[in-house]
């Protein structure tokens, strides 16, 4: 736990950097979202559960079903069908979501390089996305029926894209170079 700690100990790197010269506005992680979408498994129980548990397995904490707001003919979806799993992490949990998923997931995504700084939204948070759930270590290949993709939200408390991206490359976050 004291290594994820130091990991995110960079406040006074950060300030030095960006020129900031108070602590409480230098930029750091508030929280991170994930969201799965259910898609074809929306009417089969089971599966859905299966992906629930999958989820919390991967996260720490349980998921929470998103169900849709109206009716959508075209995507067979009535109101209150649930569309879609989301789990938002704060604190040691985030932190440690986030060290997992850097140093353990990140590595075995096939032909991975790292992230661009386009995926930034203006306001220092980036959203990445996983295309296989299976990466993460605490998921049984050998017991997976369907693989499901993911997005991943890191919020951040920073102004703007160049403050979100200082803090995430000293939290040693890949980039693309």
């Amino acid at each position: 736990m004291s290594s994820i700690q130091d990991l995110f100990n960079v406040s006074d790197q950060l300030s030095k950097s960006l020129e900031i010269p108070h602590k409480l506005a230098v930029p750091k992680l508030t929280k991170i979202v994930v969201n799965a979408g259910i898609g074809k498994i929306k009417e089969d129980n089971k599966a859905i559960e299966k992906m629930k548990k999958d989820l919390s397995l991967i996260t720490g904490q349980a998921p929470i079903v998103r169900l849709s707001k109206k009716a959508i003919a075209s995507f067979k979806i009535r109101k209150g069908m649930p569309v879609g799993l989301s789990v938002t992490l704060r604190k040691d949990i985030m932190k440690e979501f986030y060290d997992r998923l850097v140093n353990i997931a990140m590595p075995r995504i096939k032909d991975f390089r790292g992230y661009s700084k386009k995926s930034f939204d203006g306001q220092g948070n980036i959203t990445i996305g996983i295309k296989d759930h299976i990466i993460f270590p605490e998921i049984s290949v050998e017991n997976v029926e369907n693989i499901f993709g993911f997005d991943i939200t890191i919020a951040t408390s920073a102004n703007n894209d160049k403050e979100g991206y200082e803090l995430l490359k000293l939290i040693n976050f890949p980039f693309l170079n």
